[in-house]
């Protein structure tokens, strides 16, 4: 198990790659501390994971406000005696659909502020605690529109480079104390609930099936198909391993091939 002992911190657990992030972190031997918003949700995550064997608690916490995550940590530290792992997976309310020129300014900012906020928020009040252990693993999730420009998807991309750019400057004022920072670019899994409700709406736009836009996309990748959630759960765990303990300031490409590095 890749993962034995370490403690891993999980925000927007209970979304589609939260929930198969939480079960393959545990399956690896972490102990999972679960936090989102709604306390059901997360109740019946803990149930699943706990199912399954793994270990993990629960914690409802708004990611958004710095005083009630830096209280949480702090209990987590008081509690586990380390915090190992932190990764920020909540949705950033992106507006899709219609061309910047359709959308306000409110709708393009959203996701970009909601993104630089709670990302900020959490990593460093977790590169805080993990500078005094000289040790951690701090994780984020972006999409290829980071670095690909797409039609009708207001500020999105934006937000995925504010990330990358985020993830890459905390890797750089950190590293010296043993926080590793690294980003996960997929290019989206279909089997994820948000994703298939864009799909959904640019496969309207274009006046298509859902179905025919998914193999439209996946035409685009040089494995002609797209990482299902599995593989991005993997993908995390090797990056929050000791198996990666040289790889900081990194984006992983897990594009199946639409973006080449």
């Amino acid at each position: 198990m890749i993962l034995k002992d370490k403690v891993a911190v999980i925000y927007g657990a209970t979304g589609s790659v939260g929930t198969a992030v939480s079960i393959k972190f545990a399956s690896e031997g972490a102990t999972v501390i679960l936090v989102a918003r709604d306390k059901t949700k997360l109740e019946n995550l803990s149930q699943k994971v706990s199912s399954g064997g793994g270990n993990c608690y629960y914690y409802t916490v708004d990611a958004m406000e710095g005083k009630e995550v830096e209280e949480h940590l702090k209990l987590v530290k008081e509690r586990f005696s380390k915090i190992d792992i932190s990764l920020n997976l909540i949705g950033v309310n992106d507006v899709q659909g219609k061309p910047l020129s359709e959308i306000s300014l409110s709708d393009f900012m959203s996701p970009i502020e909601a993104a630089m906020q709670t990302q900020f928020v959490t990593a460093i009040a977790a590169a805080k605690i993990m500078s005094g252990q000289n040790s951690g693993v701090i994780l984020m999730l972006t999409a290829q529109a980071s670095k690909i420009p797409y039609i009708n998807t207001g500020g999105f991309g934006i937000a995925c480079a504010a990330m990358e750019a985020l993830a890459r400057q905390i890797a750089k004022e950190f590293g010296a104390t043993g926080v590793r920072t690294i980003c996960l670019r997929s290019s989206g899994s279909p089997d994820a609930a948000g994703v298939d409700e864009v799909f959904t709406i640019h496969a309207t736009n274009e006046g298509i099936s859902r179905q025919e836009f998914e193999e439209k996309f996946a035409q685009r990748t040089m494995l002609k198909r797209l990482p299902v959630l599995n593989e991005v759960a993997n993908t995390a765990a090797i990056m929050a391993s000791d198996y990666s303990s040289a790889i900081t300031a990194t984006i992983v490409n897990l594009t199946c091939g639409e973006i080449a590095d």
